[in-house]
């Protein structure tokens, strides 16, 4: 049963009453609980009542009071209570349908459940929401929501998602903007399927839902190896990448004028294929679609001159407690494998090819100004899923391994936190960061996506 009760946390407002573990929470208020947006949106009241069974099927009523909008410290067996919801599309573009065979389990399972949009940001495509789920939603008012769109015709919406019910998830997503849930969507785009005048159609119908829509990110599509028995797709090259730029960027002028926004932005993948500069810090207004990739590199530099530039800027030898090391036998220390090294010891940071020339730009910036720093920069080719992908985050370690193995890496080893499972010391393939440390023979740092991090990295902090 998934609304067993399994934990109260100490301190909570929960721990002060007769609720203990084993207990089934069953109303709030005389609401129903089905899963974890009930519970959170009938617990948000500061005077609750609260209806339960115990171990021995007995009903527990528990009246407490407690601040307004604090959780009531409950933990369940799943963060859902409630089954995951899985997605029925076929998207030509699926990338998990790219993945390689041989792989964990849990990286070929699709999610498309609105309620982890809600609660992590995931992006859905709102294809297997029920009438009252989106009633529901629009009562609880579970807002920002993040929507897959890709395309607001309902012919080639169909296509693109492989399901019949890809109209009714754009008929869903225009009932939430309509009640005023507040939306953020993406548009990945396929050369030749829905770029040009299909992508102009997307954006202008996106727009015309009103304010509800808060940003709308426009991401290539991004293709491995491994695509067999897949619909034949084209990667984005240079002059298209140039021409969806100028396209979007044009829209989203008049949009700025208009509302005030810029409201549509182009991944960063985009600006470094056409070959062009990428925004300033301004231009990405709170960069509402970082998880995107849409100005995270603007961010990461911006971020980055702002502490190298900072007169607070703590003493450069000074080590730091604070670790960004996700596991706890790491949790004391920054650096795993050994002790930080000495400032001024050479090092190297391995990246993707795409954030290549931009790491070592800032780690010019920043030996002009620290002569101890002495970095070099290694590209990392994805040979696992394939050279065309080249982002940081798909980059695996069996790869770093066979292309660094034997080299002169210096006193240790710089890599971004996004190569490793959120939370965990694992990359994509399996590969455990001891297993890196083992194989290189070298301290690994794993950074932040922060500017700052990425210098105090520099420094050997």
């Amino acid at each position: 049963m998934e609304n067993v009760i399994i934990s109260v946390a100490p301190e909570s407002p929960a721990s002060r009453t007769i609720i203990e573990p084993g207990d089934v929470l069953r109303r709030i208020n005389g609401n129903a609980i089905g899963d974890v947006l009930d519970y959170k949106y009938f617990s948000y009241d500061g005077r609750l009542l609260i209806e339960l069974t115990g171990a021995d099927d007995r009903i527990k009523l528990v009246r407490l009071r407690k601040p307004e909008g604090e959780d009531l410290g409950l933990g369940f067996g799943t963060m859902l209570m409630d089954k995951q919801r899985s997605c029925a599309n076929k998207c030509i573009f699926c990338f998990i349908d790219q993945l390689p065979d041989g792989m964990r389990e849990t990286l070929y399972y699709k999610d498309d459940d609105v309620r982890l949009s809600f609660l992590q940001g995931n992006y859905v495509t709102l294809t297997n929401l029920s009438r009252r789920d989106i009633e529901r939603i629009i009562k609880l008012r579970i807002s920002p929501i993040n929507v897959s769109v890709h395309t607001l015709d309902p012919r080639l919406r169909t296509y693109m998602l492989g399901t019949k019910l890809a109209a009714e998830g754009a008929r869903a997503l225009k009932k939430l903007a309509a009640a005023g849930i507040t939306l953020n969507c993406q548009i990945v785009c396929c050369p030749g399927i829905n770029d040009g005048a299909e992508l102009q159609a997307a954006m202008e119908g996106l727009f015309a839902l009103g304010r509800a829509v808060n940003s709308v990110s426009i991401v290539p599509v991004g293709l491995t190896a491994h695509r067999e028995g897949l619909t034949e797709l084209e990667p984005f090259d240079r002059k298209l990448a140039l021409r969806t730029l100028l396209q979007v960027n044009a829209y989203s002028g008049k949009c700025l004028r208009k509302r005030g926004s810029r409201v549509f932005y182009c991944a960063d993948e985009l600006y470094i294929t056409a070959g062009l500069k990428l925004p300033p810090h301004g231009y990405y207004e709170g960069y509402p679609q970082l998880e995107n990739g849409v100005g995270m590199m603007r961010l990461l530099i911006t971020e980055f001159r702002d502490r190298l530039n900072d007169p607070a800027n703590p003493d450069p030898e000074k080590q730091y407690d604070e670790s960004p090391f996700p596991e706890k036998q790491f949790a004391e220390k920054p650096y795993a494998g050994e002790p930080p090294p000495a400032p001024g010891e050479p090092f190297s940071i391995a990246t993707g090819t795409l954030a290549c020339k931009y790491l070592t730009n800032l780690l010019k910036i920043a030996a002009a100004k620290y002569d101890r720093i002495n970095g070099k920069v290694y590209a990392i080719k994805n040979r696992f899923f394939g050279e065309g992908v080249t982002v940081s985050g798909l980059v695996t370690g069996g790869d770093i391994i066979s292309q660094l193995k034997g080299r002169d890496l210096g006193s240790r080893l710089l890599i971004p936190e996004n190569m490793l499972r959120r939370g965990d010391i694992v990359f994509l393939d399996d590969v455990t960061l001891p297993q890196l440390v083992r194989e290189l023979g070298v301290p690994v740092r794993v950074v932040k996506q922060d500017g700052a991090d990425l210098l105090d990295a520099f420094l050997g902090k």
